[in-house]
């Protein structure tokens, strides 16, 4: 959306952001609803981007490492977020005033918006829920709008009236001459706080701020392939703001709970297979565990200990869809650390044998041999 490289620097994110923000900027082009969208969604790229833990992870896991922000929708951020979240971008309010470029605050920024506060909450997956991707239901205590004034916080429809300075705008403008011509420049109304109403009478319940300790319960879908530690965000399912502004998102922390038997490696699992030199030398077919369940695999005679039997597509799915890892099923040799007397003597006389007589041609391959040989 914004053009820029992955290695830009802030500045470089934050001047291609400027230039996509004075295009698309709905005082350029009113009534433009394709450009609103296009605005909001440049906002949104630029609100990860500029974040440095947001960009690390948009870095590393794509679209589906931003949750409900992956999409670039623009339906995650609203206008007034935009122009308060970003009004230094554009060189002071937001609004658009024509020869000063982003200098004023015209009508496009109104009355300031109260953003509740997120919340970061820890969802441990096993290795089946990682693979496959899962619904969660987690009961989230938070701040919820007050049920008695509907977050107003106010008592009553009468319990709050206009801003008598900024008369309900939550914007003071102030008018200046230069030798350009006339500026016009906006700010915050010192009165209300740019919320542009004043509270008379205060809701009992909440004593005026419009929200109250509760919980809520939140689905929550996890793409398949999320790691340990990566982090999703769902938009809006955080505290709710003070006197009906817009709630704050839900961080989801990742952690995975350890297998048992496979051990993951980034995309891959690996599976330690113990065999006895028997085993090794004669062959056999091992039952080994998958994530679905168990699959059967030939291990022929002769097998070396530290050899590699990979079965593809047995692993964990790519987060971001681009095909599966596979199940490395490593062979180790199990020596028995204790032998009866009989035990002793049937490994003597196979000792004297022929083919167990170690040959020089293996003495003599070199590392880089034996490490290819691990593998099929």
């Amino acid at each position: 959306m914004l053009g820029v490289s992955k290695d830009a620097s802030a500045e470089e994110i934050k001047k291609a952001y400027r230039k996509k923000a004075i295009q698309y900027h709905p005082d350029k082009n009113p009534g433009d609803k394709a450009s609103e969208e296009k605005f909001k969604v440049a906002a949104e790229a630029y609100e990860i981007l500029s974040s440095p833990e947001k960009k690390q992870r948009y870095d590393q896991f794509g679209h589906a490492g931003m949750g409900n922000q992956g999409g670039f929708s623009g339906h995650h951020m609203t206008m007034e977020d935009i122009f308060s979240s970003f009004g230094d971008v554009f060189g002071g309010g937001g609004g658009f005033s024509g020869f000063g470029g982003f200098g004023g605050g015209g009508g496009s920024r109104g009355q300031r918006v109260n953003r509740g506060s997120n919340l970061r909450i820890k969802v441990t997956l096993n290795l089946s829920e990682v693979a496959n991707g899962c619904e969660k239901k987690l009961k989230v205590k938070k701040y919820v709008s007050c049920d008695v004034c509907h977050g107003s916080g106010a008592k009553g429809s009468s319990g709050h009236t206009n801003c008598s300075t900024c008369k309900g705008s939550g914007q003071v403008t102030r008018i200046s001459n230069s030798i350009f011509g006339q500026i016009q420049q906006s700010s915050t109304c010192p009165t209300c706080s740019g919320e542009g109403k004043i509270i008379n009478q205060k809701c009992e319940k909440c004593y005026g701020e419009g929200i109250v300790q509760g919980e809520e319960v939140v689905t929550i879908k996890i793409p398949a392939g999320v790691g340990e530690g990566m982090q999703l965000s769902v938009g809006g399912k955080g505290n709710a703001a003070r006197r009906g502004g817009v709630p704050g998102d839900l961080l989801v922390l990742i952690a995975e709970e350890e297998h048992p038997e496979l051990i993951r490696d980034e995309n891959d699992l690996i599976y330690n297979l113990f065999l006895s030199f028997p085993d090794l030398a004669l062959g056999l077919t091992a039952e080994i565990p998958t994530i679905d369940g168990k699959v059967k695999v030939k291990v022929e005679a002769g097998t070396q200990p530290e050899k590699i039997l990979r079965l593809r597509g047995k692993g964990i799915p790519d987060v971001n869809g681009y095909g599966k890892g596979d199940l490395l099923v490593k062979v180790h040799a199990w020596v028995p650390q204790k032998l009866t007397s009989e035990e002793k003597k049937q490994l003597e006389k196979l000792q004297q044998l022929p083919n167990f007589q170690v040959p020089e041609e293996s003495k003599e391959r070199n590392f880089f041999d034996r490490v290819k040989g691990m593998f099929e």
